[in-house]
Protein backbone atom coordinates (compact mmCIF):
# COMPACT_ATOMS: atom_id res chain seq x y z
CA UNK A 1 0.00 0.00 0.00
CA UNK A 2 1.47 3.41 -0.84
CA UNK A 3 1.67 5.55 1.93
CA UNK A 4 2.41 9.46 2.23
CA UNK A 5 4.86 11.34 0.70
CA UNK A 6 7.66 12.97 2.10
CA UNK A 7 8.07 16.21 0.70
CA UNK A 8 10.71 17.55 3.36
CA UNK A 9 12.97 14.51 1.71
CA UNK A 10 11.89 15.38 -1.82
CA UNK A 11 12.52 19.13 -1.55
CA UNK A 12 16.09 17.94 -0.41
CA UNK A 13 16.39 16.82 -3.71
CA UNK A 14 16.48 19.81 -5.51
CA UNK A 15 19.04 22.39 -5.26
CA UNK A 16 16.40 25.24 -6.13
CA UNK A 17 14.78 25.15 -2.64
CA UNK A 18 18.72 25.76 -1.20
CA UNK A 19 18.70 29.13 -3.74
CA UNK A 20 19.18 32.22 -1.47
CA UNK A 21 16.89 34.29 -4.91
CA UNK A 22 14.20 32.18 -4.35
CA UNK A 23 13.91 32.47 -1.17
CA UNK A 24 10.01 33.10 -0.37
CA UNK A 25 8.98 32.27 -3.32
CA UNK A 26 6.32 29.39 -4.60
CA UNK A 27 6.68 28.29 -7.96
CA UNK A 28 3.49 27.70 -9.54
CA UNK A 29 4.32 28.07 -13.25
CA UNK A 30 5.91 24.14 -13.35
CA UNK A 31 3.38 23.15 -15.95
CA UNK A 32 6.09 25.35 -18.58
CA UNK A 33 8.99 23.97 -16.63
CA UNK A 34 9.91 21.97 -13.44
CA UNK A 35 12.59 22.65 -11.07
CA UNK A 36 15.86 20.30 -11.85
CA UNK A 37 16.57 17.73 -9.08
CA UNK A 38 20.18 17.12 -8.08
CA UNK A 39 21.28 14.21 -9.97
CA UNK A 40 20.83 15.51 -13.21
CA UNK A 41 22.61 18.75 -12.41
CA UNK A 42 25.67 16.42 -10.92
CA UNK A 43 25.52 14.24 -13.78
CA UNK A 44 25.02 16.74 -16.20
CA UNK A 45 28.66 18.80 -14.47
CA UNK A 46 30.23 15.68 -14.13
CA UNK A 47 29.67 14.55 -17.86
CA UNK A 48 31.28 18.16 -19.20
CA UNK A 49 33.87 17.90 -16.50
CA UNK A 50 35.38 14.83 -17.18
CA UNK A 51 33.21 13.16 -20.36
CA UNK A 52 33.25 15.99 -22.86
CA UNK A 53 34.57 13.77 -25.92
CA UNK A 54 33.14 12.22 -28.80
CA UNK A 55 31.51 9.25 -27.51
CA UNK A 56 31.82 5.94 -28.04
CA UNK A 57 35.28 5.45 -28.65
CA UNK A 58 37.90 2.95 -27.25
CA UNK A 59 39.37 5.53 -24.95
CA UNK A 60 38.22 5.61 -21.36
CA UNK A 61 36.65 9.35 -21.35
CA UNK A 62 34.83 8.09 -24.02
CA UNK A 63 33.67 4.63 -23.73
CA UNK A 64 31.92 6.11 -19.91
CA UNK A 65 30.59 9.07 -21.92
CA UNK A 66 28.63 6.61 -24.46
CA UNK A 67 27.59 4.01 -21.59
CA UNK A 68 25.82 6.89 -19.66
CA UNK A 69 24.39 8.16 -22.94
CA UNK A 70 22.56 4.16 -22.93
CA UNK A 71 21.74 3.80 -19.17
CA UNK A 72 19.55 6.76 -19.59
CA UNK A 73 17.89 5.32 -22.25
CA UNK A 74 18.10 2.04 -20.55
CA UNK A 75 16.72 2.93 -17.35
CA UNK A 76 14.02 5.46 -18.44
CA UNK A 77 12.85 3.00 -20.57
CA UNK A 78 12.35 0.15 -17.85
CA UNK A 79 10.17 2.73 -15.89
CA UNK A 80 8.10 3.38 -18.67
CA UNK A 81 7.71 -0.66 -19.36
CA UNK A 82 9.05 -0.91 -22.97
CA UNK A 83 12.18 -1.68 -24.84
CA UNK A 84 15.05 0.21 -24.66
CA UNK A 85 15.14 1.05 -28.11
CA UNK A 86 11.78 2.43 -28.14
CA UNK A 87 12.76 5.10 -26.38
CA UNK A 88 14.74 7.99 -28.44
CA UNK A 89 16.06 11.55 -27.26
CA UNK A 90 15.25 14.63 -29.77
CA UNK A 91 15.93 18.39 -28.92
CA UNK A 92 12.26 19.32 -27.84
CA UNK A 93 8.57 17.28 -27.79
CA UNK A 94 7.78 19.69 -30.74
CA UNK A 95 10.70 18.47 -32.43
CA UNK A 96 10.08 14.82 -32.33
CA UNK A 97 6.28 15.47 -33.18
CA UNK A 98 7.78 17.75 -36.72
CA UNK A 99 9.80 14.37 -37.61
CA UNK A 100 7.38 12.00 -36.69
CA UNK A 101 4.50 13.77 -39.24
CA UNK A 102 7.20 13.92 -41.89
CA UNK A 103 7.40 10.44 -41.26
CA UNK A 104 3.72 9.73 -41.63
CA UNK A 105 3.58 11.99 -44.66
CA UNK A 106 5.50 9.40 -46.36
CA UNK A 107 4.00 6.48 -44.98
CA UNK A 108 0.27 7.50 -45.71
CA UNK A 109 -1.90 7.20 -49.18
CA UNK A 110 -3.87 10.30 -50.48
CA UNK A 111 -7.50 10.12 -48.75
CA UNK A 112 -5.87 8.86 -45.22
CA UNK A 113 -6.79 10.91 -42.07
CA UNK A 114 -5.76 11.55 -39.08
CA UNK A 115 -7.48 12.70 -36.03
CA UNK A 116 -6.51 15.31 -34.09
CA UNK A 117 -8.14 17.68 -31.20
CA UNK A 118 -8.66 20.88 -30.01
CA UNK A 119 -7.41 20.30 -26.82
CA UNK A 120 -4.26 20.23 -27.20
CA UNK A 121 -1.14 22.60 -26.96
CA UNK A 122 -0.19 23.49 -30.64
CA UNK A 123 2.73 21.68 -30.88
CA UNK A 124 0.66 18.03 -30.76
CA UNK A 125 -1.77 19.17 -33.39
CA UNK A 126 -0.13 22.17 -35.54
CA UNK A 127 2.26 19.48 -37.19
CA UNK A 128 -0.46 17.00 -37.82
CA UNK A 129 -2.92 19.76 -38.79
CA UNK A 130 -0.15 21.02 -42.09
CA UNK A 131 -0.50 17.34 -43.68
CA UNK A 132 -4.15 18.68 -44.98
CA UNK A 133 -1.80 20.69 -47.34
CA UNK A 134 -0.69 16.96 -49.06
CA UNK A 135 -3.56 15.81 -49.21
CA UNK A 136 -4.24 13.91 -45.96
CA UNK A 137 -8.12 14.42 -44.19
CA UNK A 138 -7.42 15.74 -40.85
CA UNK A 139 -10.45 15.53 -38.39
CA UNK A 140 -10.60 17.61 -35.23
CA UNK A 141 -12.06 15.71 -32.22
CA UNK A 142 -13.48 18.55 -30.60
CA UNK A 143 -13.91 19.34 -26.88
CA UNK A 144 -17.10 20.66 -25.33
CA UNK A 145 -17.40 24.24 -25.27
CA UNK A 146 -18.32 24.98 -21.29
CA UNK A 147 -16.16 22.03 -19.66
CA UNK A 148 -13.39 21.33 -22.37
CA UNK A 149 -14.09 17.72 -21.84
CA UNK A 150 -12.81 15.10 -25.10
CA UNK A 151 -15.81 12.39 -25.20
CA UNK A 152 -14.60 9.45 -26.39
CA UNK A 153 -17.98 9.20 -27.74
CA UNK A 154 -17.33 11.02 -30.40
CA UNK A 155 -14.19 9.75 -31.07
CA UNK A 156 -16.26 6.55 -32.42
CA UNK A 157 -17.82 8.64 -34.85
CA UNK A 158 -14.86 10.41 -36.05
CA UNK A 159 -13.43 6.68 -36.46
CA UNK A 160 -13.24 4.38 -39.90
CA UNK A 161 -11.41 2.34 -41.70
CA UNK A 162 -9.64 5.82 -43.43
CA UNK A 163 -7.59 6.73 -40.06
CA UNK A 164 -4.50 5.44 -39.43
CA UNK A 165 -3.55 7.56 -36.60
CA UNK A 166 -5.55 9.12 -33.49
CA UNK A 167 -3.35 12.18 -31.66
CA UNK A 168 -4.55 13.36 -28.48
CA UNK A 169 -3.29 14.81 -25.02
CA UNK A 170 -3.25 12.62 -21.88
CA UNK A 171 -4.21 15.95 -20.33
CA UNK A 172 -4.34 19.40 -21.79
CA UNK A 173 -1.96 22.27 -20.34
CA UNK A 174 -5.11 24.62 -19.57
CA UNK A 175 -7.67 22.56 -19.29
CA UNK A 176 -5.83 19.79 -16.91
CA UNK A 177 -8.26 16.87 -17.12
CA UNK A 178 -7.14 13.34 -17.08
CA UNK A 179 -8.41 11.82 -20.28
CA UNK A 180 -8.83 7.92 -20.58
CA UNK A 181 -5.56 6.77 -22.74
CA UNK A 182 -6.33 3.16 -22.33
CA UNK A 183 -10.35 3.42 -23.27
CA UNK A 184 -9.17 5.62 -26.26
CA UNK A 185 -6.49 3.56 -26.88
CA UNK A 186 -8.52 0.96 -27.79
CA UNK A 187 -11.43 2.30 -29.26
CA UNK A 188 -8.45 3.33 -32.05
CA UNK A 189 -6.97 0.16 -32.36
CA UNK A 190 -10.22 -1.52 -32.95
CA UNK A 191 -10.48 1.01 -36.06
CA UNK A 192 -7.23 -0.38 -36.72
CA UNK A 193 -5.71 3.28 -36.27
CA UNK A 194 -2.79 4.01 -34.26
CA UNK A 195 -2.34 6.01 -31.17
CA UNK A 196 0.16 9.01 -30.27
CA UNK A 197 -0.12 10.45 -26.97
CA UNK A 198 1.22 13.68 -26.07
CA UNK A 199 2.19 13.04 -22.18
CA UNK A 200 4.17 16.45 -21.59
CA UNK A 201 1.35 17.75 -19.21
CA UNK A 202 1.09 14.78 -17.50
CA UNK A 203 4.65 13.05 -17.05
CA UNK A 204 5.65 15.96 -14.48
CA UNK A 205 3.08 13.83 -12.54
CA UNK A 206 4.52 10.31 -12.46
CA UNK A 207 6.07 8.59 -15.64
CA UNK A 208 3.37 6.17 -17.09
CA UNK A 209 3.93 2.59 -17.91
CA UNK A 210 3.60 2.97 -21.59
CA UNK A 211 3.34 -0.41 -22.04
CA UNK A 212 0.58 -1.34 -20.46
CA UNK A 213 -1.13 1.68 -21.09
CA UNK A 214 -1.12 0.62 -25.39
CA UNK A 215 -0.18 3.58 -26.91
CA UNK A 216 1.84 3.52 -29.71
CA UNK A 217 3.60 6.76 -29.52
CA UNK A 218 3.93 8.45 -25.96
CA UNK A 219 6.08 12.28 -26.19
CA UNK A 220 7.12 14.10 -23.24
CA UNK A 221 9.67 16.75 -21.87
CA UNK A 222 12.49 16.35 -19.72
CA UNK A 223 12.54 19.63 -18.42
CA UNK A 224 9.54 19.60 -17.09
CA UNK A 225 9.94 16.07 -15.59
CA UNK A 226 13.03 17.69 -13.69
CA UNK A 227 15.67 16.86 -15.94
CA UNK A 228 17.15 18.37 -19.17
CA UNK A 229 16.04 20.24 -21.98
CA UNK A 230 15.35 17.22 -23.82
CA UNK A 231 12.11 15.65 -25.68
CA UNK A 232 11.75 12.12 -25.17
CA UNK A 233 9.42 9.58 -27.06
CA UNK A 234 8.44 6.29 -26.73
CA UNK A 235 7.28 4.62 -30.14
CA UNK A 236 6.90 1.32 -30.34
CA UNK A 237 8.66 -1.51 -32.62
CA UNK A 238 5.59 -2.29 -34.53
CA UNK A 239 5.00 0.99 -35.46
CA UNK A 240 8.21 2.77 -35.54
CA UNK A 241 9.69 -0.38 -38.18
CA UNK A 242 6.81 0.79 -40.15
CA UNK A 243 7.76 4.29 -40.79
CA UNK A 244 10.02 5.85 -43.36
CA UNK A 245 13.29 6.41 -41.61
CA UNK A 246 14.45 9.98 -40.68
CA UNK A 247 17.44 9.53 -40.14
CA UNK A 248 20.65 8.50 -41.48
CA UNK A 249 20.10 5.96 -44.33
CA UNK A 250 22.67 3.93 -42.62
CA UNK A 251 21.10 3.86 -39.33
CA UNK A 252 18.11 2.44 -40.31
CA UNK A 253 18.35 -0.44 -38.88
CA UNK A 254 18.29 1.37 -35.49
CA UNK A 255 14.74 1.85 -34.50
CA UNK A 256 15.97 4.63 -31.50
CA UNK A 257 17.79 6.56 -34.59
CA UNK A 258 15.31 6.25 -36.83
CA UNK A 259 13.44 9.58 -35.90
CA UNK A 260 16.33 11.90 -34.50
CA UNK A 261 18.27 13.35 -37.44
CA UNK A 262 19.59 15.64 -35.60
CA UNK A 263 22.46 15.18 -33.26
CA UNK A 264 22.59 14.01 -30.21
CA UNK A 265 23.18 16.21 -26.89
CA UNK A 266 25.24 14.00 -25.61
CA UNK A 267 25.50 15.83 -22.31
CA UNK A 268 21.51 15.88 -21.93
CA UNK A 269 20.66 12.58 -22.77
CA UNK A 270 23.40 11.37 -19.83
CA UNK A 271 21.86 13.95 -17.52
CA UNK A 272 18.75 12.26 -18.26
CA UNK A 273 19.77 9.49 -15.85
CA UNK A 274 19.07 11.69 -13.45
CA UNK A 275 15.80 11.62 -13.19
CA UNK A 276 15.92 7.43 -12.90
CA UNK A 277 18.55 8.42 -9.97
CA UNK A 278 16.13 10.54 -8.31
CA UNK A 279 13.05 8.65 -8.65
CA UNK A 280 15.01 5.11 -7.30
CA UNK A 281 16.29 7.13 -4.18
CA UNK A 282 12.46 8.31 -3.45
CA UNK A 283 11.14 4.31 -4.21
CA UNK A 284 14.51 3.81 -1.82
CA UNK A 285 13.12 6.30 0.96
CA UNK A 286 9.49 5.75 1.01
CA UNK A 287 10.69 1.47 1.31
CA UNK A 288 8.82 0.89 -1.92
CA UNK A 289 9.85 -2.36 -3.64
CA UNK A 290 9.56 -4.30 -6.99
CA UNK A 291 11.03 -4.53 -10.09
CA UNK A 292 11.58 -0.73 -12.17
CA UNK A 293 7.81 -0.87 -13.61
CA UNK A 294 5.80 -1.86 -10.17
CA UNK A 295 8.51 0.71 -8.07
CA UNK A 296 7.13 3.49 -10.86
CA UNK A 297 3.84 2.88 -10.63
CA UNK A 298 3.95 2.92 -6.72
CA UNK A 299 5.67 6.21 -7.09
CA UNK A 300 2.91 7.58 -9.63
CA UNK A 301 0.20 6.98 -7.43
CA UNK A 302 2.46 8.57 -4.28
CA UNK A 303 3.04 11.67 -5.73
CA UNK A 304 -0.51 11.60 -7.49
CA UNK A 305 -1.85 11.00 -3.96
CA UNK A 306 0.03 14.16 -2.42
CA UNK A 307 -0.87 16.88 -5.11
CA UNK A 308 -4.44 15.49 -4.86
CA UNK A 309 -4.79 16.73 -1.42
CA UNK A 310 -3.06 20.09 -2.17
CA UNK A 311 -5.03 20.81 -4.76
CA UNK A 312 -8.57 20.47 -3.66
CA UNK A 313 -8.56 23.62 -1.90
CA UNK A 314 -7.45 25.26 -5.15
CA UNK A 315 -9.98 24.20 -6.42
CA UNK A 316 -12.87 24.71 -4.20
CA UNK A 317 -11.46 28.28 -3.86
CA UNK A 318 -11.75 28.80 -7.59
CA UNK A 319 -14.75 27.38 -7.73
CA UNK A 320 -16.75 29.67 -5.72
CA UNK A 321 -16.13 32.91 -6.74
CA UNK A 322 -17.89 34.33 -9.08
CA UNK A 323 -15.41 36.17 -11.17
CA UNK A 324 -13.23 33.44 -11.97
CA UNK A 325 -13.94 30.43 -14.49
CA UNK A 326 -12.09 27.62 -13.35
CA UNK A 327 -11.31 25.21 -16.60
CA UNK A 328 -11.71 21.68 -16.11
CA UNK A 329 -12.84 19.39 -13.83
CA UNK A 330 -13.53 20.53 -9.98
CA UNK A 331 -12.66 17.49 -8.59
CA UNK A 332 -8.92 16.90 -8.22
CA UNK A 333 -9.02 12.99 -8.77
CA UNK A 334 -9.57 13.59 -12.28
CA UNK A 335 -7.00 16.30 -13.22
CA UNK A 336 -3.18 17.29 -13.07
CA UNK A 337 -2.19 19.98 -10.61
CA UNK A 338 -2.39 22.25 -13.60
CA UNK A 339 -4.85 24.89 -13.10
CA UNK A 340 -6.49 27.83 -15.70
CA UNK A 341 -8.65 30.60 -14.46
CA UNK A 342 -10.27 33.08 -16.73
CA UNK A 343 -10.73 36.65 -15.19
CA UNK A 344 -11.72 39.92 -16.26
CA UNK A 345 -8.68 40.86 -17.03
CA UNK A 346 -5.69 39.71 -18.64
CA UNK A 347 -3.94 36.26 -16.77
CA UNK A 348 -0.34 38.09 -17.41
CA UNK A 349 -1.43 40.98 -15.59
CA UNK A 350 -2.87 39.28 -12.57
CA UNK A 351 0.59 36.77 -12.62
CA UNK A 352 2.19 40.14 -12.56
CA UNK A 353 0.56 41.12 -9.30
CA UNK A 354 1.50 37.83 -7.53
CA UNK A 355 4.74 38.28 -8.58
CA UNK A 356 4.35 40.92 -5.43
CA UNK A 357 3.17 38.15 -3.29
CA UNK A 358 5.92 35.37 -4.02
CA UNK A 359 4.20 33.79 -6.20
CA UNK A 360 5.39 32.32 -9.54
CA UNK A 361 2.94 31.82 -12.04
CA UNK A 362 2.26 32.65 -15.66
CA UNK A 363 -0.19 34.32 -17.67
CA UNK A 364 -1.39 34.24 -21.68
CA UNK A 365 -2.58 31.15 -24.29
CA UNK A 366 0.11 28.79 -23.28
CA UNK A 367 -0.07 27.52 -27.13
CA UNK A 368 -3.29 26.23 -26.48
CA UNK A 369 -5.15 28.80 -28.90
CA UNK A 370 -7.40 26.57 -30.41
CA UNK A 371 -8.57 25.08 -26.69
CA UNK A 372 -9.26 28.96 -25.12
CA UNK A 373 -11.28 29.92 -28.65
CA UNK A 374 -13.01 26.85 -28.72
CA UNK A 375 -14.25 27.36 -24.52
CA UNK A 376 -14.86 30.92 -25.99
CA UNK A 377 -11.97 32.78 -24.19
CA UNK A 378 -9.96 35.55 -26.08
CA UNK A 379 -6.44 34.28 -26.05
CA UNK A 380 -4.85 37.53 -26.31
CA UNK A 381 -6.56 38.22 -22.56
CA UNK A 382 -5.50 34.57 -22.09
CA UNK A 383 -5.84 32.98 -18.32
CA UNK A 384 -3.80 32.61 -15.28
CA UNK A 385 -1.94 29.53 -15.07
CA UNK A 386 -1.27 27.71 -11.84
CA UNK A 387 0.22 24.72 -12.00
CA UNK A 388 2.43 22.61 -9.03
CA UNK A 389 4.19 19.08 -8.59
CA UNK A 390 5.12 16.89 -6.03
CA UNK A 391 7.77 19.20 -4.39
CA UNK A 392 5.00 21.69 -3.82
CA UNK A 393 4.22 22.18 0.14
CA UNK A 394 1.18 22.71 1.82
CA UNK A 395 2.68 26.38 3.28
CA UNK A 396 3.11 27.24 -0.16
CA UNK A 397 -0.88 26.32 -1.40
CA UNK A 398 -1.59 28.33 1.33
CA UNK A 399 0.83 31.50 0.10
CA UNK A 400 -0.97 31.11 -3.26
CA UNK A 401 -4.37 31.23 -1.86
CA UNK A 402 -3.74 34.08 0.45
CA UNK A 403 -2.05 36.23 -2.55
CA UNK A 404 -5.26 35.51 -4.67
CA UNK A 405 -7.16 36.98 -2.28
CA UNK A 406 -5.45 39.99 -2.54
CA UNK A 407 -5.22 40.05 -6.06
CA UNK A 408 -8.70 39.29 -7.55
Amino acid sequence: MVGQLDVDYVRAQFPAFEEPSLKGQAFFENAGGSYTCRPVIERLERYYRQRKVQPYAPYEASRLAGEEMDEARTRLSAMMGVAADELSFGPSTTQNTYVLARAFAQWMQPGDAIIVTNQDHEANTGPWRRLADEGFVVREWKIDPETGHLNPEDLENLLDDKVRLVCFPHCSNVVGEVNPVVEITALAHAAGAYVCVDGVSYAPHGFVNVGLMGPDIYLFSAYKTYGPHQGIMVIRRELGMQLPNQGHYFNEGSLYKRFTPAGPDHAQIAASAGMADYFDALADHHGIKGDHGERNNSLHDLMRGHEVALLQPLLDYAKDRNSVRLLGPTNAAERAPTVALALSRPGESVARDLAEHGIMAGGGDFYAVRALQAMGIDPAQGVLRLSFVHYTNRAEVDQLLNALDDCL
